[in-house]
């Protein structure tokens, strides 16, 4: 049985270059005079501008950029805080000349400049005042601006009840969330990822062992601190020091301006893991036990070197908890969560190997040891790789899988699997075809030849999809779920990988 149809809408959401983040800017630190920085000349030079010229330079760059950036002095005034230990007696600088710096170290960022692509869509937390039949959704993009560098920005809007799909206005105003430590650190799980990275020594026990079962980011710096002083040389510490910090860096909160909408939220690379970029997260709502909904995304961190993957949680896409993922399965690009525990554990969709398709199973959302191979790939259009395009969707007939597949010219198209829904180890479903592939108007972009998506919606009788094309855009289609469930039953791919 063929692949059913998919109807192309007309919507498309493409790159726009107005949509600017005003984010911290830091000259290169190279040193041009002995002891001193570009920072520290830059800040010499501004000290020099005489204070009656310094409010006339502030009124123009507020005429230029304060439209452009919610609570553009506030921002300013943040940044010249951060900068004030390297200010001059800074309790002294007048409240004009603190703008000014500020600005100085300030500077806009195109986030979607360069692409925009890679969507998942799900249904938003707020569904008061819809008419019947119509549901709210968010839908969460990869934005990538100067320098390939990848952040996650968000869209909303509404299904109706005949499946139309209406985009809310973003607006070009854009706010990056305030970065917070989180509230403590869990031992174990540090432990665990220290051993990973291949940390853990008797410098790093010796930090570790002062600390209690939950520990706070300023209880990890007193520990540290007390190797540094009573410790070994600077030399046989310092690798250790580094691992450890960068650890708890890369594990933060991001929370939002309650004002802010949420088509104005970036969530801007922060942690030293994803130094290079935050890229194709797949956001799901997980349902506990008890019926508590708490939306999660794995996403892929990448430095410039190598990739990690890391786990984003929230209940209201205003305060984010961004952690790394432990465990010999969390170790590639493409994990994706299961919307619910299946037999008192969680599950979790993984390409351990980069070609082919795996599944996690875990007591903890944050640990993933134990993993088998689920899928090898076996259709032409699939052969080089594959890989899901997001959380597996629970219906009456299985678990729907949408996956991508990489063929000749290295073309990626878009098919699906169903799995046991009791036992997601057992394929019961392959599509011989895919169900999308680029069109003529599709192929073209930064990456050619691409269809992809993070994640896909039921709405009504319709699996509802939206992709990335050839990372120049983002398209909707929908398919009937009916006809695809009966393509996939049809299929008699019955596979057991116990």
């Amino acid at each position: 049985m063929t692949s059913p149809a998919l109807t192309r809408t007309r919507l498309r959401v493409l790159p726009n270059s107005r949509r600017v983040l005003a984010k911290p800017y830091l000259p290169g630190e190279e040193t041009l005079l002995p002891g001193q920085s570009r920072a520290q000349l830059l800040i010499a030079r501004i000290m020099e501008i005489p204070e009656a010229e310094v409010a006339g330079l502030n009124a123009t760059i507020m005429q230029r950029f304060e439209g452009r950036h919610r609570n553009f002095r506030q921002m300013l005034e943040r940044q010249f805080e951060a900068l004030a230990p390297h200010v001059p007696d800074p309790k002294n600088v007048s409240a004009e000349r603190r703008l000014l710096i500020g600005a100085y170290f300030t500077h806009e960022y195109a986030i979607e400049a360069a692409a925009l692509f890679n969507p998942s869509i799900v249904q938003a937390p707020d569904q008061t005042g819809l008419a019947p039949g119509c549901i709210r959704f968010v839908m969460s993009l990869r934005a990538v601006g100067e320098g390939h560098l990848s952040s996650i920005e968000f869209r909303t809007g509404v299904l109706d009840a005949d499946g139309a799909l209406t985009m809310d206005e973003p607006g070009t105003t854009l706010v990056g969330g305030q970065r917070t430590p989180p509230a403590h650190f869990e031992k174990r799980r540090f432990l665990t990822k220290l051993l990973e990275l291949g940390a853990v020594n008797d410098l790093s026990s010796s930090v570790m062992n002062r600390l209690g079962v939950k520990f706070t980011l300023d209880e990890l710096e007193a520990s540290l601190s007390g190797l540094e002083a009573h410790g070994p040389p600077p030399a046989v510490w310092f690798e250790t020091v580094k691992i450890i910090r960068m650890l708890a860096s890369s594990n933060y909160v991001t929370t939002f301006p309650a004002e802010s909408q949420l088509a104005e939220r970036v969530i801007f690379p922060a942690g030293p893991n994803e130094s290079r970029g935050m890229e194709d997260a797949r956001f799901v709502p997980f349902t506990a036990d008890d019926g508590r909904v708490t939306y999660y995304a794995t996403y892929t961190a990448y430095d410039g070197f190598s990739i990690l993957p890391q786990l984003i949680e929230t209940g209201d896409f205003l305060r984010f908890t961004i952690s790394t993922l432990n465990g010999d399965a969390a170790q590639n690009k493409g994990m994706a969560l299961f919307p619910r525990q299946i037999g008192g554990k969680y599950a979790m969709l993984s390409r351990k190997d980069r070609e082919n398709l795996h599944l996690a199973t875990s007591n903890d959302v944050h640990h993933w040891n134990d993993v088998v191979e689920l899928y090898r790939p076996r259709a032409a259009w699939e052969l080089l790789q594959i890989g899901n395009c997001g959380s597996p969707i629970e219906t009456k007939e299985g678990w729907l899988v949408l996956i991508h597949g990489v063929g000749p010219m290295r073309r990626y198209a878009i098919g699906a699997l169903l799995l046991d829904l009791d036992d997601p180890r057992r394929v019961i479903g392959h599509l011989a075809e895919p169900i999308i592939e680029p069109d003529e108007t599709e192929r073209e972009g930064y990456v050619p030849n691409v269809v992809y998506t993070c994640g896909a919606i039921v709405h009504g009788e319709r699996l509802v999809i939206p992709y990335g094309f050839s990372d120049a855009g983002i398209a909707v289609g929908h398919v009937g779920l009916a006809d695809l469930l009966e393509a996939l039953v049809a299929s008699r791919e019955v596979r057991n990988f116990r």
